[in-house]
């Protein structure tokens, strides 16, 4: 008879936690409507479709529906060119990094007039860095180097003499810094996965390949 009770006051017990949860929700539900009707009451009530950041979003990633989405948004509180197409931005590799829940602008993508003289048979693929990641800052476009990923499972050889297409500190004029962000780099497009997913998981490090020697006249006339 007790353990039937107990049972009966515990399915009780789980029905008002339940409705606890219920009624919690639904207050939380109804401030929210409440805050969000009052910033449309003080800022307007336009609302804008425009699309934003799913998740953080590293320098060089390409934009997709797997991070960004379309959302309604008070128009006085966009930034300036905010993107309200997908045309816009699918596919795009962004500039800069961009955190979760922020507004995609046309100025995350850089300029629309920059063009990549991108090698016949090659792909370009940007991938983030740092300065003392890419020599210092010193790495530029027209220079070839070595990329290497390193992680707790060691270091590794990733692509040999990859050509460097361009650099976010040769853009210093667009973004106002000459600190290294992104790296832009020609490779075989059978090396574009492994580069991306190693630069998603892993640290990239740029080094210049180790310069041919110089025959001296002795050796030439040998």
């Amino acid at each position: 008879m007790g353990q039937k009770k107990s049972v009966i006051l515990g399915l009780l017990c789980a029905v008002l936690c339940a409705l606890f949860v219920t009624l919690f929700l639904a207050d939380v539900g109804a401030q929210q409507d409440s805050l969000r009707a009052e910033a449309l009451e003080r800022y307007g009530g336009d609302q804008i479709e425009v699309y934003v950041a799913k998740r953080d979003i590293a320098a060089g990633e390409a934009l997709n529906l797997s991070s960004i989405e379309r959302r309604l948004w008070v128009a006085d509180l966009l930034p300036a060119h905010p993107v309200t197409t997908l045309e816009e931005v699918e596919g795009h590799t962004i500039q800069s990094s961009i955190l979760k829940g922020e507004v995609i602008s046309g100025d995350r993508l850089g300029s629309p007039d920059s063009v990549l003289d991108v090698p016949s048979g090659m792909s370009a693929v940007s991938v983030p860095a740092r300065d003392v990641q890419a020599l210092g800052g010193a790495l530029k476009s027209g220079m070839k180097a070595d990329v290497y990923a390193t992680g707790a499972s060691g270091t590794t050889l990733l692509v040999q003499g990859a050509q460097v297409l361009a650099t976010s500190n040769e853009k210093e004029e667009l973004w106002g810094t000459d600190s290294v962000s992104w790296i832009t780099l020609a490779v075989k497009p059978e090396r574009v996965q492994e580069l991306v997913t190693a630069a998603h998981n892993l640290e990239l490090y740029f080094t210049l390949p180790v310069a041919k020697a110089t025959p001296t006249e002795a050796e030439v006339k040998s």
